[in-house]
């Protein structure tokens, strides 16, 4: 796989990192008063584990590093622009030109099998008249 692939992968996988780690803090987050008029709020699941509540999104902030240091190391490891941009417009050009030289060619030979191909219909129907013409009528 190349490196803008993995770039593309990786790029959805710290996005979806990100939307699991914001619910799950979301959905984890103790109540908090929004007024000193309003009456203290409960807790939503009174007997879950607060240890594992409060370890859950230090993994998932870990998860999230780890993706994003990859990512960093994956963009370090993109060739660089060397030559500045006339040079990439001349390889662009370069490539351009090899590519319509490659085209043509490609046409040259689709031509040629379209030739081929004719002739090759042409005497397998020639083939078969031949082989009507030789059974006897009954």
């Amino acid at each position: 796989m190349d490196i803008i692939s993995q770039l593309q992968e990786l790029v959805n996988s710290i996005a979806a990192l990100a939307f699991n780690t914001f619910g799950t803090l979301q959905r984890d987050s103790p109540p908090v008063r929004l007024s000193p008029n309003y009456p203290e709020p409960h807790a939503a699941n009174p007997t879950e584990d607060a240890a594992n509540v409060a370890e859950q999104p230090k993994l998932m902030s870990a998860a999230l590093v780890k993706a994003a240091k990859q990512f960093d190391a994956l963009v370090a490891a993109l060739p660089s622009s060397e030559g500045g941009e006339e040079a990439q417009l001349r390889r662009i050009a370069e490539l351009q030109a090899e590519n319509d030289a490659v085209g043509q060619e490609l046409q040259r030979q689709l031509e040629a099998a379209d030739e081929e191909l004719k002739q090759v219909q042409e005497l397998f129907s020639q083939a078969a008249d031949n082989c009507l013409n030789l059974k006897k009528p009954e």
